[in-house]
């Protein structure tokens, strides 16, 4: 078995793909040849810019942020400097996007309902830890092989540092105050979390002046979560959830009610069809053993 001959080496990296960047600078899949695995590696540009004072700065925050861990965040393995650049190393997801993994349609409720449970879960550790993420989108979270959303990492994955080139692509995702200029904060986080759900279940952005009901476009979505959405991409951020675990729990209450064949499945049969069915299969069943003990007679 050969293995890929490498492109390039930045430290004890030997860089074997080079990818298409959400971000700045180059990026890169990556044999980390001191722990045998694979790795990606972001090498910023020359001159970043941003409001860091120094490659200092953002290399103390990349190794603070190497300590946080949570199963649906990606990990950052390290930072350092090569060639007077600063390079990141985070985790290799195999997986698709959420965007990719949507394929264009309205995603199964109860699937999306998961998915949104599990980032929001990673946003509510981050907050917690102290940090924001600002940068979440269909394109920068992944899902894995075996389903479990990834979310990038906290703090170097947002818009903290990059131009307005790179932050634009994912103004889409950003709430209502940070369009206007505001600095946003965990509220906002709440908002892109929410407006990823509502887009999973409806194909449709949330518009910043208000949304209207999921359901008004997928029938298939119970009133509970049309009323845990709406709150998540409230256009007023005080009556948002104020905090990303409430939002986790209240969707976990949600995904508590749905029976697995309701909106899990948009062609399956409805639950009343189904106990209606069953109903008359028992009575047909009853029918006919009357019918045989009368005729054994």
């Amino acid at each position: 078995m050969t293995s890929t001959a490498p492109i390039g080496v930045i430290a004890h990296y030997n860089l074997l793909e080079r990818l298409e960047p959400a971000g700045p600078g180059e990026l890169y899949r990556a044999r980390d040849t001191r722990h045998g695995r694979t790795v990606l590696v972001r090498w910023l540009p020359p001159h970043f810019s941003g409001p860091l004072p120094s490659p200092a700065a953002l290399l103390e925050m990349a190794r603070t942020l190497s300590a946080f861990s949570h199963p649906n965040a990606i990990a950052v393995f390290g930072a350092g400097e090569e060639s007077g650049r600063v390079y990141l190393a985070f985790e290799h997801v195999s997986g698709r996007s959420l965007r990719a993994e949507m394929g264009g349609r309205q995603m199964h409720v109860r699937r999306a309902v998961e998915l949104a449970i599990q980032i929001a879960d990673a946003v509510a550790e981050a907050h917690a830890a102290g940090y924001a993420h600002s940068g979440l989108s269909p394109e920068a979270v992944m899902v894995t092989a075996k389903g479990h959303a990834k979310v990038p990492a906290f703090g170097l994955a947002s818009r903290v540092g990059f131009d307005a080139s790179d932050s634009a692509q994912l103004s889409d995702y950003g709430s209502p105050e940070e369009a206007l200029g505001d600095r946003g904060d965990d509220r906002s986080d709440i908002y892109s979390v929410g407006a990823m759900l509502y887009e999973m279940l409806t194909l449709r952005h949330p518009p910043h002046r208000g949304a209207a009901a999921p359901s008004t476009s997928n029938p298939r979505v119970p009133p509970e979560l049309d009323r845990v959405a709406l709150k998540a991409v409230a256009p007023n951020p005080e009556l948002r959830y104020q905090s990303s675990a409430a939002f986790a729990a209240e969707l976990r209450a949600v995904l508590a009610t749905l029976d697995y064949g309701d909106g899990d499945d948009p062609d399956a049969t409805p639950k009343s069809s189904r106990v209606s069915l069953a109903v008359a299969v028992l009575a047909a069943v009853v029918v006919a053993i009357a019918l045989w003990l009368v005729f054994r007679r």
